[in-house]
């Protein structure tokens, strides 16, 4: 490893700050002529992929603007690319790009099947290191002393592997926070913050698959410095932390005092920091993050969707004050939108990353959808989205919607709203989006506040017609007049976001939607089963929607009807 990637290293902070800071720099000079810098990306992905298999059957030689584009290409999702993707995994060249694969990334899809994504050097230097870089900088701009150690950082995602899965082709088949980009790609300064703290690379033989021990081993480590800031993306796992430190505390306690990580010698035995830890726990009662590092001072992860409902809450178990920064609108396919300063959610769209469409979110999407491009998009509107980039994805249509937070200087800033499916049992047709803003809504109205939430549709009692259930693990504990008040509103809110809900329960189609409040740590319990079972904990997201009969058993303890 050279300087440059080593954190703690002289000057490496300092080296790493300037790279940031130029990626967002440029990032938001290109916004000044997001129309300019779209035609640019158009006319590379086109000129340097023109030669191959998908260039030559689409004629991008003729394609000269947007509109041939989108009359030679149709809009097509990961199951109209996996042909060519499954050939070229296979080693086969030149199929969807003119550059070979370096590594797949890794993404769940709907089918829970593992897509494979090709990560291409050319995608990596025009898509994805600009708005990589860029991500950190509100985190580093307002923090700055999370750059200034190694350990003041817990980076819950990096979990390198020494022997990855591959493809046929030989490359690597893993999670984007898998891979080292500087080994990979040349870049000495792509190491996250929190890669090189103590437990970046456990000291100590744990099994690949072993997530939840792989866990407590870092949260063990993690007691024993000044944590600043926990980086998590997928907020399930910062969700967790707090949970875990109490399932866990007696045998992280135990091992601080006697110098051992999963029952192996290491270090020196801590009694004082036990007793300091054991104390904080007498004196409040309980664990909390906060007590263990009382100098956190910012979490980064997704803010928006399902989280946004328990991210109040959860903020004080780390600490009063302590920061929530929002993660990019991404997906392992490519970037979408980028957060340039501290808002709450929102990211300006990566106008230099890929070549972006939208369509209505309450659209059907096919190959002849029609689609908007971002200057027509409005805010306050949601879409889904479409992208085109040089990595080999065209008209690739993500499998996620996102709301058009506002418009600066014409660009729009989106945030993630949810996925693109939609609960439909009675003609209701509901998005996840829809769902989490009467939950909020709801959560308003009665100043209740809830852990986590999920929801299916079963046949309601004494009636032909079925209705929603909620799972709510609240946060404190609900009255049952409070939970009765907190159905009816949330009930009137469904019918105010969806008018094909509101259709279907006035013609009784749809039952009312009943609450059913499970303990505090339900979800907490799932997701370790989740992960338990071999999940990597980054792909164990929140799921709002949760049909599959085992699974809500799993969550609630209840019997299927």
């Amino acid at each position: 490893m050279t300087t440059d990637q080593r954190w703690g290293a002289a000057g490496h902070a300092e080296r790493y700050r300037e790279r940031v800071l130029a990626e967002r720099e440029r990032l938001t000079r290109a916004l000044g002529d997001p129309h300019g810098q779209q035609r640019r990306v158009l006319a590379d992905l086109l000129d340097f992929n023109a030669g191959t298999e998908f260039g030559k059957r689409h004629d991008f030689a003729r394609v000269r603007d947007i509109d041939d584009f989108r009359r030679a290409v149709p809009v097509q999702d990961y199951a109209a690319h996996a042909p060519l993707i499954e050939r070229t995994a296979q080693g086969e060249p030149n199929l969807l790009s003119a550059d070979r694969p370096v590594v797949y990334f890794t993404s769940s899809g709907s089918t829970g099947a593992h897509k494979k994504i090709p990560v291409t050097p050319r995608f990596m230097r025009t898509t994805f290191f600009p708005f990589y870089y860029a991500a950190w900088a509100p985190l580093i701009e307002n923090f700055p002393d999370v750059t200034h150690r190694p350990d003041a950082v817990l980076n819950l995602k990096h979990d390198p592997l020494a022997a990855p899965p591959t493809t046929a082709d030989g490359h690597p088949h893993v999670g984007a926070s898998q891979v080292d980009f500087g080994a990979k790609f040349g870049e000495p300064l792509s190491a996250e913050l929190g890669t090189a703290a103590p437990w970046a690379t456990l000291p100590v033989d744990v099994a690949p698959d072993d997530h939840l021990e792989k866990m407590y081993l870092r949260l063990r480590l993690a007691v024993q410095s000044d944590v600043r800031c926990l980086i998590g993306i997928n907020p399930a796992m910062i969700a967790a932390v707090p949970y875990q430190l109490n399932l866990w505390w007696d045998r992280i306690v135990k091992e601080v005092r006697d110098g051992t990580l999963g029952g192996v010698p290491h270090g020196s035995p801590d009694p004082r920091r036990a007793a300091e830890l054991e104390r904080l726990a007498d004196y409040f009662g309980t664990v909390s993050p906060a007590h263990v590092w009382p100098r956190m001072r910012a979490l980064f992860g997704w803010t928006t969707g399902v989280a946004s409902l328990y991210l109040p809450a959860l903020r004080e178990h780390f600490g009063p004050g302590v920061a929530a920064l929002p993660a990019p609108v991404a997906a392992s396919e490519g970037p979408v939108g980028v957060p340039l300063d501290r808002h709450g959610s929102a990211g300006s769209l990566v106008v230099t990353a890929s070549v972006y469409e939208f369509a209505d979110a309450d659209a059907d999407l096919g190959p002849d959808t029609a689609t908007l491009l971002p200057h027509e998009l409005e805010a306050g509107r949601e879409y889904h989205v479409i992208f085109s980039h040089v990595g080999g994805l065209y008209r690739y249509a993500v499998g996620d919607v996102v709301r058009v937070v506002d418009l600066v200087g014409g660009v729009p800033r989106v945030a993630y709203a949810g996925r693109a499916g939609r609960c439909d049992a009675a003609g209701e047709r509901l998005r996840e989006s829809q769902v989490v803003r009467a939950l909020r809504s709801a959560l308003t109205a009665t100043g209740l506040e809830l852990g986590n939430v999920a929801c299916r549709v079963e046949p309601a009692p004494d009636t032909a017609s079925p209705r929603y259930v909620f799972a709510v693990a609240p946060h404190s504990r609900w009255q049952n007049a409070e939970t009765a008040r907190f159905a009816v509103l949330l009930d009137a809110a469904l019918e105010r976001e969806s008018a094909g809900y509101r259709r279907a329960r006035a013609d009784d189609r749809l039952a009312a939607p009943e609450v059913r409040l499970l303990d505090p740590d339900a979800f907490h319990r799932d997701w370790h089963l989740a992960v338990g079972s071999g999940i990597r904990p980054t792909q164990v997201k929140d799921r709002l929607f949760r049909q599959d009969d085992a699974l809500w058993r799993r969550l609630t303890g209840a019997a299927s009807h």
